[in-house]
């Protein structure tokens, strides 16, 4: 039975501080299992900043290279701020045994809090492989644009890293399901907890959903945790067998 060993980190971020982020995280994620799948949360070295001129990290800065060095023998997700060729973009890596495994600009900037005046969207979505698991990630606002996500149906695992807002959780908690449950996959959402620099308060609930709506993982309200979860694929299969909606796609 093919099974994928899940970390997810929910934590509260120092505003604007990489170095400060990256340690207190270091500890935590050296407790994950060799060969299982790591996921941070949005721009998880410095928060959900609108001031990447100061504070965006280039592809040699700290905070990937710390990915790097805490990704042997286990791949680590999340996004960051990077700035390249003169723009910047909210950008998700993937980094397994110090290499790159894929990398994904975000492509629905949140125009509501100016995140588009700043940072440049992307254009291509696309999946990585790991573990024998067919992966597709996205970044917080996208989870609202089921259109573009619907791109990747068939994959078997869907990853939203966030910093949603405690104001708007009914609607993470629903499209999170919603995502899975028209997918048939599983959906995995990590969101950060705490204030950040602009007083936006962040409740968390972080959570993992299966094929058929169901949680593997209950949300987590307002508190620091390193979550562990194993995926089994064969259920998943059986499922979509059983329920084979995914093939009467048409767009």
């Amino acid at each position: 039975m093919q099974t994928l060993d899940i970390y997810f980190l929910q934590t509260n971020l120092i505003w604007e501080s990489s170095n400060a982020n990256l340690n207190r995280m270091n500890w935590l994620i050296q407790q994950a299992h060799e060969g299982s799948l790591v996921v941070l949360p949005e721009m998880f070295a410095t928060g959900f900043t609108m001031n990447p001129k100061e504070h965006a990290q280039t592809m040699d800065g700290e905070a990937l290279d710390w990915m790097k060095l805490a990704s042997v023998n286990k791949m680590i997700c999340g996004s960051l701020a990077i700035a390249e060729n003169g723009q910047f973009y909210n950008r998700f890596l993937a980094v397994l045994n110090g290499e790159i495994v894929f990398q994904y600009n975000k492509k629905h900037l949140f125009s509501y809090g100016n995140e588009n005046e700043h940072y440049t969207a992307g254009n291509d979505w696309g999946t990585f492989e790991y573990q024998g698991w067919q992966i597709a990630p996205f970044i917080c606002y996208d989870l609202r644009f089921p259109e573009w996500i619907r791109n990747s149906a068939g994959v078997d695992l869907m990853l939203f890293v966030a910093n949603w807002p405690a104001a708007r959780m009914k609607a993470w908690n629903t499209l999170l399901a919603a995502r899975a449950i028209e997918n048939q996959c599983y959906v995995l959402g990590v969101n950060r907890v705490g204030d950040d620099g602009n007083g936006i308060k962040h409740a968390g609930h972080s959570q993992l959903v299966d094929f058929s709506g169901e949680h593997r993982v209950d949300p987590i309200e307002n508190r620091e945790q390193l979550v562990h979860a194993v995926i089994e694929k064969f259920p998943m299969t059986q499922f979509r067998e059983r329920f084979p909606f995914l093939k009467d796609k048409t767009i």
